[in-house]
């Protein structure tokens, strides 16, 4: 008899600190400040990344550099001031500030070798240094480098200087292999497509860790939609179809608008704690 009241108490205490973990979980999830990685996730991504490539260059040939740049860091910083400002992830809010590093970071890059006169590959292993500090930083600080855990300040600061990192070293890497190895727009693409498809399969068929699967995946997305759209914008006489960067850059805009309006109506990429099974 004393051990039965003693299992019943056992298991009464068990049920109660679940009971009471599962509010606080829930509040976590409510808390993150970052979409669920949906396939909706990876193909915005992709569009933004392609969209900052051009409307990069669009706006350093059609007005004053030091003004576009100047511009593109005012947009950044008002975009992540915003982000950081709000208290739970906001799907245009969220993805505003994305298309904002990608055409800051794609500046960056620029300036890095254009004006300073790095070379690519010097200046992508510069990036992937300063990748490297911050991934061991975030580590030895919060214990972790998963999105899901983004529902604190000091993770989105992280978080976010993670992706400037990630758009740097994509852009300088897409870059390096379409000039420098002179493998042109296109073929870089579908060089990038499939280091962007190895860590899914990696995932499915070898258990390759996910955090890991999922930030080389991010890296990739950068220079494989810059790839393209390079490919699609850029004059015929170094590899492009000569579509132009400005027309490439309202499509690109109009299609992101339209996928952002999508999730903020449907909240597909919002996951649904009130309604998760209990376990």
């Amino acid at each position: 008899m004393g051990k039965s009241v003693a299992h019943s108490r056992l298991d009464t205490d068990v049920g109660a600190r679940g009971a009471n973990a599962q509010p606080l979980s829930r509040a976590r999830a409510a808390a993150r400040k970052v979409p669920e990685v949906t396939i909706f996730f990876w193909i915005i991504k992709l569009l933004t990344t392609g969209m900052g490539e051009t409307t990069s260059d669009y706006l350093v040939f059609h007005i004053n550099p030091y003004l576009a740049v100047a511009l593109g860091g005012i947009g950044l910083v008002a975009s992540l001031l915003l982000q950081l400002l709000v208290r739970r992830y906001v799907a245009w809010i969220y993805w505003l500030a994305v298309v904002m590093v990608a055409i800051f970071g794609t500046m960056a890059a620029d300036v890095v070798h254009i004006v300073l006169g790095v070379p690519y590959l010097d200046s992508s292993v510069a990036f992937a240094a300063a990748l490297a500090v911050i991934f061991v930083s975030w580590y030895a600080t919060e214990k972790t480098l998963s999105i899901h855990s983004i529902y604190t300040p000091r993770r989105e600061l992280f978080y976010w200087a993670t992706i400037m990192a990630t758009f740097a070293l994509g852009t300088a890497v897409g870059d390096m292999t379409a000039s420098t190895f002179g493998l042109g727009y296109f073929a870089s693409g579908l060089l990038f497509a499939v280091l962007f498809a190895l860590p899914a399969l990696g995932y499915r068929l070898f258990r390759l860790n996910a955090i890991f699967a999922f930030w080389f995946a991010y890296v990739m997305t950068r220079p494989l939609g810059a790839s393209f759209a390079d490919w699609f914008g850029k004059p015929r006489s170094i590899s492009g179809l000569g579509l132009g960067t400005g027309l490439i850059s309202l499509i690109l805009a109009v299609v992101i608008i339209g996928f952002v309006g999508y999730l903020t109506v449907t909240h597909v990429d919002v996951k649904d704690t009130a309604t998760s099974p209990r376990r």
